[in-house]
C-alpha cells in the first residue's frame, strides 16, 4: 500500500514542477530577451572598438575612467544620490508617521501626496521654468523682498532645484510604501507595549522601526533607482549640457548616444550596473543583519 501512495505522490509533485516552470517560463524567456541577451551584447560591445570589428579588450574602459565628463557626471551623481536618498526616507518616514496618527482624517492627504506622480514631465518641467527661469516668479519674490535675484539653472543653485525636483516627486509614493508596511505590524505587540506602559517613542523605537527594517530595505532600492529618473526633468529643463552642478551620468550616455560613440556608452554602462548591483547588494545584507539582531 506504501508503495502506490509514494508512486501517487511522486506524480503530484513532478505535475507541480510543470505547472509551476509553465508559469514561470514566460517571465524567464522574457526577461532573458529583453534583459540578459542585451546586456550581454552590451558587454561584447564594450570589448571591442566602436565599429565593433576589432577586440581591444579594457581600453573602452580605461577611456571612460579618464574622461573628464565622466568624473564629473560620477562626482555629481554620487553627490545626488548620496543627499536625496536618506531625506527622503526621512521625509517620507514622517509624512507616513503623521498621516497614521490622523487616523481616518489622515486618507485624505494620502491622494494630495500622490499628486506630484500624477502630473506629466513634460508639465513639471514646464512649471520649473516658470518658477525658477531667471525672470521666474522665484527671482520676482527675491526681488520683491529686496535680495539679489539668483540664477537657479545657471549656477551651483541647480543642483539643489533637481534634489527638490526629486523630493518633491517621490515624497507621496515612499509615504504609500511606509503605510503599507506599517499596516503590516501585527496590533497585538502595541496593545503588549501599551499594557506594559509604554509610550508613543518606546513603542515608535522598538516596535515600529524594527519591524520596518524590510520595508527600508525595499525603499532604499527603490529610492537609488528613481535617483536615474530625474533625469528627464533635468533634460527637458536645462537641456543636453546643463550647469556644470547637474551634469549628470545620463546626461554623459545620452550625448554618447546621439555621438554613436558606442564602445564608452556600453563600458560606462556596464560599470554602472556592477556598481548599482554592489550598493543594492551591501543594502542587502546590511539591512539583513540588522532585522537579525
Amino acid at each position: 500500500m506504501t508503495k502506490p501512495k509514494k508512486r501517487k505522490k511522486n506524480r503530484l509533485r513532478r505535475g507541480e514542477a510543470r505547472a509551476a516552470w509553465a508559469f514561470i517560463l514566460p517571465s524567464l524567456l522574457g526577461i532573458a530577451a529583453l534583459v540578459l541577451v542585451p546586456f550581454g551584447e552590451a558587454i561584447r560591445r564594450s570589448l571591442y572598438n566602436n565599429p565593433g570589428t576589432r577586440f581591444i579588450g579594457l581600453l573602452n574602459y580605461q577611456s571612460v575612467l579618464d574622461n573628464d565628463a565622466f568624473q564629473l557626471s560620477a562626482r555629481n551623481t554620487g553627490k545626488f544620490i548620496l543627499i536625496c536618498v536618506p531625506i527622503l526616507l526621512v521625509i517620507s518616514f514622517i509624512l507616513a508617521l503623521s498621516v497614521q496618527t490622523m487616523g481616518r482624517k489622515g486618507r485624505t492627504y494620502k491622494t494630495t501626496y500622490l499628486l506630484p506622480m500624477a502630473i506629466p514631465v513634460a508639465s513639471v518641467s514646464l512649471l520649473w521654468k516658470v518658477l525658477f527661469a531667471d525672470n521666474g516668479l522665484a527671482n520676482g519674490v527675491l526681488t520683491w523682498m529686496g535680495a539679489e535675484p539668483v540664477s537657479f539653472l545657471g549656477s551651483n543653485a541647480a543642483f539643489w532645484v533637481l534634489i527638490f525636483t526629486y523630493l518633491w516627486k517621490n515624497s507621496g509614493y515612499n509615504m504609500i510604501l511606509w503605510l503599507s508596511g506599517m499596516d503590516g505590524i501585527s496590533k497585538d505587540l502595541y496593545e503588549a507595549a501599551e499594557v506594559d506602559g509604554a509610550g508613543y517613542w518606546q513603542k515608535l523605537w522598538y516596535i515600529t522601526i524594527p519591524n520596518l527594517l524590510p520595508t527600508l530595505g525595499m525603499l532604499s532600492v527603490l529610492s537609488l533607482l528613481n535617483t536615474f529618473k530625474v533625469f528627464r526633468e533635468a533634460y527637458l529643463v536645462a537641456g543636453k549640457y546643463p550647469h556644470d552642478s547637474i551634469y549628470l551620468l545620463q546626461h554623459l550616455f545620452n550625448n554618447w548616444f546621439y555621438n554613436l560613440d558606442l564602445g564608452r556608452l556600453t563600458a560606462g554602462a556596464v560599470m554602472m550596473a556592477i556598481v548599482m548591483l554592489f550598493i543594492i547588494l551591501v543594502l542587502q545584507r546590511f539591512l539583513e543583519r540588522g532585522q537579525q539582531q
